[in-house]
């Protein structure tokens, strides 16, 4: 027989409106009451009807979560600061991965609005002015906030860093550490990787340093095209002395490649990545890397969010940029340093 609210408040001689209350964590409730329904609910194995609360609510208590690798522990760290503050709110997260294609996140998103999420969180793929998509969501008047990317031609809620002043912050170190042939191994033409690779021209110039076509190389996410794009590198007449990556996967490869070519990371050649992904200490050559704060982007997205769904109208596009932090490791410590 399926367990009502009524049921619960009977047993405690509380109200259902208390019960409810409890149920979802409302702040009217004090702790002790909240143990008691709790305690009850569990005992009597109460499942809340989610269907007849969005019916009442005009919510699902589903928010949908878009990212372009699950596999990427930075977007790993995301949906673990997204889940950590959503689900004291009673929200459920639909994580949805787009394998960084376009179309396949188009196709996403539109289940996940067919489902009736709340809101979404997305860390688009998207390389052009496709702002179609977007404006749909306005239309439906369905929230979202994107991180980590920006797809060109949409205005829009943001959480993330400044990837130009990442690349800035890589290469700048490697520029520190006596490094004169510094190459790029740059990431897909999006936001980041395009604005990393800014970053990188950036230092370069402010240095007097050349920046030649040949060292920068397409890498892509991934560590195999990090060793790939690393071993056309060590191909060049004048072999670069430092390597600043897109990602920490990039790099991963790139040290690979370094080391099966029988030079020595970092004093033949310094190596700094990006995102700081939990492994990256732990790497053959522990790896320097530029902090973005993964789990704080993704606890800010879900903040900036659920303001987004209580509001009674659409909020005007929030642009919150953490500060990207470098976090120097063995890579790229040469000279002794």
């Amino acid at each position: 027989m399926t367990v009502r609210m009524k049921d619960i408040a009977h047993d405690l001689g509380v109200s259902v409106m208390t019960v409810s209350k409890a149920l979802r964590n409302h702040t009217d409730i004090s702790e002790q009451t909240r143990e008691r329904v709790l305690a009850r609910a569990r005992k009597l194995g109460y499942q809340p009807n989610w269907i007849a609360r969005s019916l009442v609510t005009r919510r699902t208590h589903m928010v949908g979560l878009v990212i372009p690798d699950m596999m990427h522990s930075f977007f790993a760290e995301v949906a673990k600061g997204v889940t950590q503050k959503f689900q004291p709110l009673g929200y459920q997260i639909v994580i949805s991965n787009s394998e960084e294609n376009a179309e396949r996140e188009e196709e996403q998103i539109q289940l996940l609005l067919a489902r009736a999420v709340d809101g979404l969180i997305i860390a688009s793929a998207q390389t052009s002015g496709r702002s179609e998509l977007f404006q749909s969501m306005r239309a439906r008047k369905v929230p979202y906030v994107l991180i980590d990317r920006v797809p060109p031609g949409v205005d829009a809620h943001f959480v993330g860093v400044k990837n130009e002043a990442i690349g800035e912050l890589a290469t700048s170190h490697l520029i520190e550490r006596g490094c004169r042939r510094i190459a790029h191994i740059r990431g897909p033409a999006i936001s980041t990787g395009n604005l990393r690779l800014q970053g990188y021209r950036n230092a370069l110039h402010k240095a007097g340093l050349a920046s030649p076509a040949e060292y920068i190389v397409r890498g892509d996410h991934g560590d195999e095209r990090g060793y790939v794009a690393m071993q056309q590198l060590l191909q060049l007449k004048k072999r670069p002395d430092g390597v600043f990556c897109f990602n920490d996967p990039v790099a991963a490869g790139a040290i690979q490649a370094i080391l099966e070519a029988g030079l020595r990371v970092p004093d033949d050649v310094a190596v700094v990545g990006a995102g700081n992904v939990h492994y990256s200490d732990q790497l053959r050559v522990p790896l320097t890397t530029v902090d973005q704060s993964s789990l704080l982007t993704g606890e800010k997205a879900a903040e900036m969010l659920a303001q987004c769904i209580l509001a009674d109208k659409p909020l005007a596009p929030v642009y919150l940029f953490m500060e990207p932090k470098l976090v120097a490791r063995q890579s790229s410590l040469r000279n002794g340093a």
